[in-house]
């Protein structure tokens, strides 16, 4: 057994390896142990870290650290990814109220750690060193110490404290915002199942569902008019196929199948939009045109050929050129009336209705392959990845403040994910993950930063909180910690009536604290919370980041 205490020295990459792979095994047993069907989740792997770090298990520093951001990185940049398509629709719909929470989130907090400090006699460096632990925020800590080191004399001799209490803090921090969850869940009777369900019905609730409707030809108006051209199909109906009067075949219908009396079409659309639609042709028919017979087949094609990436149904004029009618288009499960001016996306499920050939022919132009839906295109992603590491880096001036702003390495590629996964496709470059590969990403990249971050904190955290002042710090990082997310979550639930899953993700984007989101994820068994999230992370960020700043800057001074 001596080469495994020598392995340390001589092997440290593979030391940090061996000592990873233990914290995360421990971790993901503790984390799937329940008691009465709550468990710690994801954040076991934090403490199986702290427990590794406290018994000695050490990594070299540059490896542990870069192994922490990049798990961050990973994490946040697949939840970007994820998010991005329905971040900005989520944004319209009550972006304004969850960001007025989370700021107030992020006040309270500050004004708790300043209190800390004078009603408690805590060094106010230590405060805010607890105030970035308590709401898992390194890139905060990071300001303070440059603030600290840019001010030099007293609060410059100061520098390592704040990183002291953040590592007291952070591992209350992760415990405190769950424990709020869990607390709010028990005190409103909360099946956070159910209120996943719900809030996926509500967001589907603006989304009529798509019929089809069957209609005779009555209207004399309509006599050898092309279907292009009649009226009262605003609401995005399309007319698929046509039966002649007199002929017992069924026939596809396009843009330029002119109507005559007596002939049967079927229309697809939501409901309102069919009974307008239904007012200008006549009446609705007993036939059914999808059991005449007829050479006229329905099937669904995927998009997945990248010349197509961007281009709307009318550009593609396959009425003209393949004698096709697209009835409906399939986008992240909602389905939708293609209309003309409508992007095609990667993924994007068709209904094509035409002949068997000329159908064929549509599904080569559009790609039509399965596999590709579960094939995972690194260039892009990687390119992604850098691109949100330069935004993170980017400093950002703010008047009168000595310190420059940053994203850093965990908003930096939130942020740039949500944006390219929203665009898409930027020429050969098409942002585009599997949920199995984004899942396991995401989940690999929060193992991987619970882990360090619990092995750092181990090495002095028993030694810390143990003492009279630790013990007041860990207590005031709780206090940082809960008092403002419980406070605002009751608001949330009992005055503006949000949904449990949208008040999980929006506690843990307050409290910038990825365990959490994982936390609510799981609980909620979906992605929903992931939404409320992004919405209020990028301002809490740069929030948490400036507030830090600008309390060194008028209490350090």
């Amino acid at each position: 057994m001596v080469w495994i205490k020598e392995m340390a020295t001589s092997q440290p990459v593979a030391w940090a390896v061996l000592v990873l792979m233990l914290v995360a095994v421990a971790g993901l047993a503790l984390s799937s142990f329940k008691v009465k069907g709550v468990g710690l989740g994801i954040a076991g792997v934090l403490f199986a870290g702290i427990a590794a770090g406290h018994v000695g298990l050490r990594i070299e520093k540059e490896i542990l650290e870069f192994v922490r951001e990049f798990g961050l990185i990973l994490f946040v940049f697949t939840i970007g990814l994820q998010l991005g398509p329905g971040f900005f629709a989520s944004l319209r719909k009550q972006g304004l109220k969850l960001n007025l929470l989370a700021v107030a989130v992020v006040c309270l907090g500050a004004v708790i750690a300043v209190s800390l400090a004078w009603l408690a006699g805590f060094d106010i460096v230590a405060a805010l060193g607890l105030f970035s632990g308590a709401t898992t925020n390194t890139p905060s800590l990071g300001a303070t110490q440059q603030t600290l080191k840019m001010l030099g004399g007293e609060a410059g001799a100061k520098v390592t404290l704040p990183a002291l209490a953040y590592a007291v803090a952070y591992p209350g921090g992760v415990f405190g915002i769950i424990a709020v969850l869990l607390l709010l869940k028990t005190f409103f009777h909360i099946n956070p199942e159910q209120e996943a369900e719900q809030f996926r019905t509500e967001q589907k609730a603006g989304i009529e569902p798509l019929e089809r409707m069957n209609l005779e030809v009555q209207n004399p108006n309509l006599e050898n008019l092309p279907i292009g051209e009649v009226p009262g199909r605003e609401g995005g109906v399309v007319v698929s196929r046509i039966k002649r009067a007199g002929n017992a075949e069924v026939e596809t219908a396009t843009e330029q199948t002119v109507l005559h009396q007596g002939d049967v079409i079927l229309a697809v659309g939501t409901r309102k939009a069919l009974e307008k639609f239904r007012v200008v042709i006549g009446k609705v028919s007993d036939l059914n045109l999808v059991k005449v017979p007829g050479r006229v087949v329905s099937r669904k094609i995927v998009v997945t050929h990248q010349d197509v990436l961007g281009k709307t149904l009318e550009e593609m004029d396959l009425d003209d050129l393949y004698n096709v009618t697209v009835t409906r288009v399939t986008r992240a499960d909602i389905e939708m009336t293609a209309v003309p001016d409508l992007h095609l996306q990667f993924g994007d499920v068709l209904q094509v209705v035409g002949e068997e050939s000329a159908i064929a022919k549509v599904a080569a132009l559009l790609g039509n392959r399965l596999k590709a839906l579960n094939e995972t295109n690194f260039i892009p992603i990687f390119i992604g990845i850098a691109l949100g590491v330069l935004v993170g880096s980017l400093p950002l001036a703010v008047p009168n403040m000595p310190v420059p702003v940053r994203l850093g390495i965990a908003g930096g590629p939130l942020v740039l994910a949500i944006i390219l996964s929203r665009i898409g496709r930027i020429g050969p470059l098409v942002w585009y993950m599997p949920a199995n590969a984004n899942v396991a990403f995401r989940e690999l990249g929060i193992v991987l930063f619970l882990a360090c971050v619990g092995l750092k904190a181990g090495e002095n955290f028993f030694a810390t909180v143990l003492t009279a002042e630790g013990l007041y710090w860990l207590m005031g990082g709780l206090a940082i910690t809960v008092i403002p997310t419980f406070i605002v979550g009751v608001i949330a639930r009992l005055m503006l009536k949000l949904n449990f899953t949208i008040i999980s993700g929006l506690l843990a984007g307050s409290m910038t604290d990825p365990p959490a989101l994982a936390f609510a994820n799981t609980i909620s068994g979906s992605d929903a919370p992931s939404v409320a999230y992004a919405t209020v992370y990028p301002l809490t960020m740069l929030l948490r980041i400036l507030s830090v700043q600008i309390l060194v800057l008028i209490l350090c001074r």
